[in-house]
């Protein structure tokens, strides 16, 4: 199988504390100009993502909140793809004193261990969403929403398959969106549940790892 296509996760993955390292994203150049196609699987907000990392513009399509929303870094252009949170849900959350607390365009985030009042919330309100977690990271999402369902739809636009496709991962919220990939890695930092599910753990962690793939 050869592969052409790197899916990567952005904290914890290509990033470590928010920053990417110049000889990551040099990596992330050779292997662009090698002809592979690149693409960013995060649950940060595109509107953040884009004041840490502009050089998000190596990807061909960034997959961001969770696989709530599709930008095009070439164009520029930012499309929404589900309902945006409850309001109610988000006055309940903020009349508790929930901090931190991120509205996004579709997700709701926090931290742990305000994980408790947020179930406690959806439960009261009576709505139909879903808790994911992302190493301490605490993500409100509507139901049948993850990284997999975007990046699925966006290869598929794109005319490539997934068996192409290297998925790297950090976190539980990585589980369905490496499983999706033709190869699922893990890197050296990720929880320990994702490495067993893995195709390959790198030895190295975060960017380094990246670096190690395109390496070897």
């Amino acid at each position: 199988m050869r592969f052409k296509t790197l899916a990567t996760d952005y904290d914890g993955t290509l990033a470590k504390d928010g920053i990417v390292a110049p000889q990551t994203i040099s990596s992330l150049e050779q292997l662009r100009t090698s002809g592979f196609r690149l693409f960013l699987v995060t649950g940060r907000e595109t509107e953040d993502l884009l004041k840490i990392f502009p050089q998000c513009r190596l990807f061909d399509a960034v997959v961001a909140e969770n696989g709530g929303v599709l930008y095009d870094p070439k164009y520029r252009a930012m499309k929404v793809l589900h309902a945006a949170p409850p309001q109610k849900l988000v006055e309940y959350l903020r009349a508790r004193g929930i901090s931190p607390l991120s509205v996004g365009h579709v997700l709701i985030a926090t931290q742990e261990p305000n994980d408790g009042i947020v179930l406690e919330a959806i439960k009261v309100l009576g709505l139909e969403l879903k808790i994911v977690f992302n190493k301490g990271a605490v993500m409100v999402l509507p139901p049948g929403v993850n990284k997999a369902t975007c990046l699925a739809a966006t290869l598929q636009e794109a005319g490539l398959s997934p068996e192409t496709c290297i998925g790297v991962g950090d976190a539980e919220n990585d589980h369905a969106f490496l499983e999706f990939c033709g190869r699922g890695v893990a890197v050296q930092n990720a929880i320990d549940s994702l490495k067993k599910r893995a195709d390959y753990v790198t030895n190295l962690p975060n960017g380094r790892g990246i670096l190690e793939l395109v390496e070897n």
